[in-house]
């Protein structure tokens, strides 16, 4: 199966960029925007890890630790094709001596404790740091302006390619659930995660088209930026549009569940035989701090995104790859 190519909200692609070429040209830092409490029965880890994803690393400590996998936390799910900084919890109840931990790929920076385990989406923000590698000349003006109106406007919130998976392997996955293969409960969420990201990201295009995306239109509910609250309005009055401009709130869009009406039919009966309920996520992402080099290899790009957001999604708006 194809992924469409949902719109970009800002003009054309400025250039052409190879993306994770290496895994140093992608770095991520997790930031919890909270301190552990230094006390309790989980061992808090700060690792930094290349080529290795989350799910990986989380099984190799549990089994240092002589722990069930599951008990192991962890706030994203990080690149594997990436150098990422991250934070796991592992129960303390073997007490190892996390010195002596050697994992491939993967570096020990910090250990400390907390009174829980962590949860998914327990982090505040995702730093990033991008070698988008270029042998076209590119036009540093362009760059920088662009740059501008992203940090003015933002970008769409699309979920990002690696949601559906390489090939949209994940993408038929979910077709496939929704056709009736039975799967495992991973596998299951995983294809009802795809699903609902796919019909978020199809209305939310609707929206780039019509250049509606980054404002409130009547029957919107609005998103609180930086966090999970979203609320109804009554009427979008002078202080609602000064707020969404200045990028303190954001339109929200639904995340599909059993009674939300979407295009496919048969989707739309799995997610009712399966009593998913309804979500809300922003139509539009912030993104801080942003600053952008040219150079001859091309052009390197930092940010720092909230929780759940996709680098991808901001990406798009300055190259292809």
């Amino acid at each position: 199966m194809l992924l469409p190519v949902w719109p970009r909200a800002h003009g054309s692609p400025l250039f052409s960029a190879q993306l994770r070429s290496r895994p140093e040209d992608f770095q991520v830092i997790e930031h919890l925007g909270w301190e552990p409490s230094g006390d309790g029965e989980h061992d808090f880890l700060y690792l930094t890890k290349i080529g290795a994803n989350t799910d990986w690393v989380a099984r190799q400590l549990a089994q240092f630790a002589g722990v069930p996998a599951k008990d192991v936390g962890f706030a994203g799910l990080k690149d594997r094709h990436a150098v990422t900084q991250q934070w796991f919890s592992v129960p303390r109840w073997h007490s190892p001596d996390w010195e002596q931990l050697s994992v491939e790929g993967v570096t020990l920076l910090q250990v400390d404790r907390h009174l829980r385990k962590l949860r998914r989406g327990a982090h505040k923000t995702n730093a990033f740091c991008i070698q988008l590698r270029s042998s076209e000349g590119i036009d540093k003006q362009e760059v920088h302006e662009r740059c501008k109106l992203i940090r003015a406007a933002g970008v769409p919130n699309y979920f990002g390619e690696q949601r559906f998976g390489r090939n949209a392997g994940n993408l038929k996955l979910a077709e496939d659930w929704a056709c009736g293969r039975r799967l495992s409960r991973q596998k299951r969420s995983l294809a009802i995660s795809v699903m609902r990201s796919f019909c978020f990201n199809d209305a939310l295009a609707c929206r780039v088209r019509d250049a509606s995306w980054n404002y409130l239109l009547p029957g919107d509910k609005v998103n609180l930026d930086g966090s999970a609250s979203v609320f109804e309005v009554s009427e979008i009055d002078d202080e609602l549009r000064t707020r969404c401009k200045h990028l303190d709130i954001h339109p929200s869009g639904v995340l599909a569940g059993e009674g939300t009406p979407i295009s496919s039919e048969h989707w739309q009966a799995a997610l009712r035989k399966a009593r998913v309920q309804e979500g809300e996520r922003s139509l539009r992402l912030k993104v801080q701090d942003l600053h952008a080099e040219v150079g001859d290899a091309g052009v390197t790009i930092s940010f720092e995104l909230g929780r759940g957001a996709f680098a991808t999604s901001v990406l798009r708006e300055l190259c292809s790859w």
